[in-house]
């Protein structure tokens, strides 16, 4: 085990690893109970999606630790998951296999853009200065998921300025405004001691500090109501879930999937647009969180750097993480979920000591067993996981130190790169308003030659994005 993961070497030790493995799932392990109630409202089979959500996010996580040997855990993403219920098909029209297949060829675009060096090419673009804001904006993204999977705020919004759902969801428009929550709710309440809880554990340096204050947290939320210890003893229906498995698997390519896809030559141009609407806000997910925690953490050093600037095939660890995420997309697709990504909870174990591939060999086992101890996994509640990921961003602000806050030139792109990551709750909308802002700045102080032309493409592309959004 040493020899392979080379713990010693990146200054680690298995039973680091083994906690920062079971820290990541616990900070992620919402996705298996989240994914199947949004999927299954485009008329897919919860039971099935609920064991393709497991089964992507184990075979991504094995991918990404045996194969690339670092701490990053895969799933179905939050956001993709959204644009594929709400915007693909309920939006667009498309049907679920439909919107399979579109995922499908999603994975093996950003395969063939891993393969050709193209993902690889975008890395290198971006600035120093906008790679520490990235890192920085995720610290903000992180806090804020979990300041909202706290309960600490809420929002209020004018009569009439808001729109409901089919599905009972509410879209507010800019006059909807945040406010401290009162601390009446017994939720907020536990997540409260929760927050102060692993505060102070990581005051007084205390190893494994985020795991023992989730599990002391939820132990904590037993007496007073919110651990319902009765759904221990509750059946998952798994028989009943492999059994609707077997009408999601290999959908993408049935009659209702690829099939039908490019049957109407005046829905192609869509269809098309969708697929790179996916593969765009996919690829910078990615990017910006192996940006974000590698460089600041050791995980991908200088030498891993050079490996990826002047290496080819699989030299560097960033080139086999970013092609162990690529095929983990097609992989979903194949078994019925939306896009799998790497997920910016992985902080949570790296912030825990995790520093190789055996923290997700960990989680993705803890994932398979997931499947057969639903019950105990669903008894640790948000309240418990929140505090951690509210102080996981609290750690990875550091990454501010970097950028040049004096300079207008640096600190504008940094600012709407970092803030647009947790007040859009997307990291490609925080990396592409980042993008926009440095291209317009160089053009501004005529300086446009120092824009390589990835960094143009890339930014041209977002706007296109926007651009497609609207339209659709």
């Amino acid at each position: 085990m040493e020899k392979f993961f080379k713990l010693k070497a990146s200054g680690t030790t298995v039973s680091t690893e083994v906690v920062a493995g079971f820290t990541t799932f616990f900070a992620m392990a919402y996705i298996i109970f989240v994914n199947p109630q949004m999927l299954s409202q485009t008329g897919m089979p919860g039971g099935a999606v609920f064991l393709a959500t497991i089964i992507a996010s184990a075979v991504g996580t094995l991918v990404m630790g045996l194969f690339a040997n670092v701490p990053y855990a895969q799933a179905p993403g939050m956001g993709l998951n959204a644009f594929f219920t709400y915007t693909v098909c309920f939006g667009l029209g498309f049907s679920w296999q439909q919107a399979l297949a579109m995922v499908f060829l999603c994975g093996v675009i950003n395969v063939l853009i891993t393969v050709t060096r193209i993902r690889k090419l975008i890395v290198k673009s971006i600035p120093s200065s906008l790679q520490s804001a990235i890192g920085g904006g995720i610290g903000i993204f992180i806090a804020y998921i979990g300041i909202k999977n706290a309960g600490f705020i809420n929002f209020t919004s004018d009569p009439g300025k808001y729109t409901i759902l089919d599905s009972g969801s509410v879209i507010a428009d800019s006059s909807a405004v945040p406010a401290l929550v009162d601390f009446t709710d017994k939720g907020v309440i536990l997540a409260l001691i929760g927050l102060v809880l692993v505060v102070v554990l990581l005051i007084l340096k205390i190893k494994g500090a985020i795991i023992i204050s989730i599990l002391g947290t939820t132990i904590i939320g037993i007496p007073m109501g919110i651990v319902d210890l009765s759904n221990l003893s509750a059946t998952g229906g798994l028989s009943e879930s492999f059994s609707q498995l077997g009408q999601t698997f290999g959908a993408a390519f049935g009659k209702n999937g690829m099939q039908s896809l490019f049957s109407d030559a005046s829905q192609i141009p869509l269809v098309l647009m969708t697929i790179f609407a996916f593969s765009l806000s996919d690829t910078f997910d990615t990017l910006g969180t192996f940006i974000g925690t590698g460089k600041r953490t050791g995980i991908f050093d200088d030498a891993d750097e050079i490996a990826l600037q002047e290496g080819k095939g699989f030299k560097s660890k960033m080139d086999k993480a970013l092609f162990a995420d690529s095929i983990a997309t097609s992989i979903g697709a194949l078994f019925g979920t939306s896009n799998t990504t790497t997920y910016v909870e992985s902080a949570a174990g790296i912030a825990a000591g995790g520093r190789t591939g055996l923290t997700s060999v960990v989680t993705a086992v803890l994932f398979i067993l997931s499947m057969f101890l639903q019950p105990i996994v669903g008894i640790v509640p948000a309240q418990a996981t929140a505090p951690a990921l509210i102080a996981v961003g609290i750690m990875m602000l550091s990454s501010f130190k970097e950028v040049d806050w004096n300079e207008l030139e640096e600190a504008i792109p940094a600012f709407f790169a970092a803030i647009f990551m947790g007040f859009c709750y997307s990291i490609s909308y925080g990396i592409a308003a980042g993008f926009i802002f440095y291209c317009v700045i160089k053009v501004a102080k005529g300086k446009a030659k120092e824009v390589g032309p990835v960094l143009w493409v890339s930014t041209l592309l977002f706007i296109l994005n926007f651009v497609i959004l609207a339209m659709i």
